[in-house]
């Protein structure tokens, strides 16, 4: 997948409308629309960047779809769950992080 198709899936997986992206990253509605139609242009690299910055991922994600920044022994559901915690507010997340905390103390007394 290319950048259109990866832009197209975080805006539906983030659940961001174009105009609320445009809005935050200062880059108008009509060419945040051009990226997404069929028959598009790459964005300039300092757009690509504003987009990226503003969707909490790479560039280099948006480009192929992959992100060296992540380590390929991590499966890739334990990247959703990042993803989905990084929208948590920051009590949810410590109360996440005791739950996992938890867990790994009672999978080692149990071994």
């Amino acid at each position: 997948m290319g950048f259109r198709e990866n832009l197209k899936d975080e805006l539906k997986y983030q659940d961001i409308r174009v105009k609320e992206l445009a809005e935050k990253t200062g880059i108008s509605k009509r060419a945040i629309d051009h990226y997404l139609a069929e028959k598009f242009t790459e964005p300039t690299a300092e757009t690509a960047v504003k987009i990226a910055k503003e969707l909490g991922v790479t560039v280099e994600y948006l480009v192929t779809g992959k992100n060296s920044e992540v380590p390929e022994t991590i499966k890739p559901e334990i990247i959703d769950l990042i993803r989905d915690m990084n929208h948590l507010p920051e009590k949810d997340i410590d109360f996440v992080k005791e739950m996992v905390r938890r867990l790994t103390l009672s999978m080692d007394k149990a071994q």
